[in-house]
């Protein structure tokens, strides 16, 4: 028997629950939360150690992230003020599957690359 809450089930068109999966699983919030693992970080260190995305993106991303409580914002009064990312209890608790999912697509990346390039040659023209 299915123990999901009904009203939280990501099945369900609608269900907010499927939202933070969605987010969960865009093109840079793992990443984001993976690079906030360690310790909180400046816009710049992030955006360094994620390589690719734009500053308006990371902007968008982390607003959405510190919006969802994964994450807190940090202004420190000083001249340039200072800004530091940390990610919250909650944003916590996400890194043990991130981690286990980083690691899975770490090692079976080759596999992938190699699947892909079957298909293609297999439907190639």
């Amino acid at each position: 028997m299915d123990t999901v809450t009904p009203e939280f089930n990501v099945m369900t068109l609608g269900c907010p629950s499927r939202l933070i999966m969605q987010r969960l699983g865009d093109k840079w919030t793992p990443l984001v939360l993976l690079a906030l693992q360690e310790h909180p970080q400046r816009f710049s260190h992030i955006r360094e150690r994620i390589g690719g995305v734009t500053p308006k993106v990371l902007t968008q991303t982390l607003r959405t992230l510190e919006r969802d409580g994964l994450l807190t914002r940090t202004i420190y009064p000083q001249v340039p003020p200072r800004v530091e990312y940390e990610l919250t209890e909650l944003g916590r608790s996400v890194l043990e599957p991130m981690e286990i999912l980083r690691l899975w697509s770490q090692d079976h990346a080759e596999k992938i690359l190699e699947a892909r390039d079957t298909y293609d040659a297999l439907h190639d023209g």
